[in-house]
């Protein structure tokens, strides 16, 4: 299945970059990272593929280069999943506990009533996340397995996606000779790699600003609450920058990470760069702070939308920790103090913690998602995962915990 056994790989196919990371767990539990491979991503639009061919050789040029640093051949992945085609929403089921004690089997049937709900012909759920049991009206429990009780509810967060945005994606990966392990909702994941357990009790905003989307997960009394996608990310200020610029789109990236601002009062007018012109034209200089007169207002848009999305959800009042950025494109300089002066609470950038190896290589906000993906795997591995992914892919490792379980269940 993956390989070698305690071996986890993890496929983030963005918009703009494929990465792909290999992991191995430890005895203590940590996962060191053994291979990298970083392509840049050519075929998606918003996080869906629209060019399978294109999708396909990037994702193969990142598992190659991941496969020659890790020494390794890699026969299977867990995928991260994104999208404006993503829709999520909180439902609850109820049933009676059968032997006066909530088993393994009471369990599986309460999430079954829960994620009973009327979705779309073309959307497919793609997990059933578990926020709290309640067990004859005490509420707030979390392992409510061996407990006593004659009636046992569970509230949980549903997440579906449009059934051939998720197929294109696993179709590219399997054109690669790769079977995929799971399909994560990608906000999820990076929440793994970037949220603190204090923050998720007291209440977080996670904004994942990537190329082409940008991810949003609200938690709160330690569960993940809320999910969204806005379909306006880094892409939309390279394309400001090319069109005001009237630069070329590559020059417009380049000068976007070295030089970009998202708030024009922290650069300097005297501070100028070179803008390549096209076609034969001669560059030409402009000032640093013009072209982050250009900058500030998409990311000023952006955190709005972010803003509106959070008082939509109806927890903006409940976000006590406040917002955690992450993602290539909140690194920029001067988007955390923008943040702080639209949203009026507190805002950080966070870097993924979780994972050992490759020096400050992946101590950046670019890799949130694919450090994410592995410890969702980790965790998967571990113990099937409390979050289950409702389609197994049609792989076949767990055969024998399904027999187990079963048999628990029935005898």
């Amino acid at each position: 299945m993956k390989p070698g056994n305690n071996m986890i790989v993890a496929l983030d196919i963005g918009t703009s970059k494929v990465v792909c990371l290999v992991g191995e767990v430890g005895l203590d539990g940590m996962i060191d990272i053994v291979g990298i491979g970083s392509h840049e991503s050519r075929g998606l639009k918003r996080g869906v593929v629209v060019n399978i061919e294109s999708t396909v050789h990037s994702i193969q040029r990142a598992v190659d280069e991941a496969e020659l640093m890790a020494g390794c051949k890699i026969h299977s992945v867990t995928v991260g999943i994104a999208g404006s085609h993503i829709n999520s929403m909180n439902s609850h089921g109820i049933v009676a506990v059968r032997e006066g004690e909530v088993m393994e089997h009471d369990l599986e049937r309460v999430i079954d009533a829960a994620r009973a709900v009327a979705i779309p012909a073309d959307q497919k759920i793609l997990h059933i996340l578990p926020q709290e049991y309640v067990i004859d009206n005490q509420e707030g429990i979390r392992e409510p397995l061996g407990m006593s009780g004659v009636r046992l509810e569970a509230k949980v967060h549903l997440v579906t996606g449009a059934v051939n945005a998720v197929q294109n994606i696993e179709k590219c990966v399997r054109r690669c000779g790769l079977a995929v392990d799971n399909s994560v909702l990608e906000q999820l994941a990076s929440s793994f790699a970037v949220l603190t357990e204090d923050e998720k009790e007291l209440g977080v905003c996670m904004v994942d600003m990537g190329g082409g989307t940008t991810d949003i997960a609200i938690f709160t009394g330690g569960s993940i609450r809320h999910t969204a996608v806005i379909p306006i990310a880094g892409d939309q200020v390279t394309n400001d920058i090319a069109m005001a610029l009237r630069t070329p789109t590559p020059h417009a990236e380049d000068i976007k990470i070295k030089y970009a601002c998202a708030l024009a009062q922290l650069a300097r007018a005297e501070d100028t760069i070179k803008v390549p012109s096209v076609g034969d034209r001669p560059s030409r200089d402009l000032s640093r702070q013009a072209l982050a007169e250009v900058v500030e207002p998409r990311y000023d848009e952006l955190f709005t939308l972010v803003q509106s999305e959070l008082r939509r959800s109806g927890f903006e009042d409940l976000v006590a920790a406040g917002i955690v950025l992450t993602g290539g494109t909140a690194k920029m300089e001067g988007a955390v103090e923008l943040a702080e002066e639209i949203f009026h609470m507190p805002v950080r950038l966070a870097l993924p913690k979780g994972v050992r190896g490759m020096g400050d290589i992946l101590n950046s906000p670019i890799y949130a998602t694919g450090i994410g993906l592995l410890q969702y795997a980790k965790q998967d591995v571990q113990h099937q995962v409390e979050a289950v992914p409702v389609d197994d892919g049609g792989e076949q490792p767990n055969v024998l915990q399904r027999m187990k379980t079963w048999f628990q269940g029935n005898f």
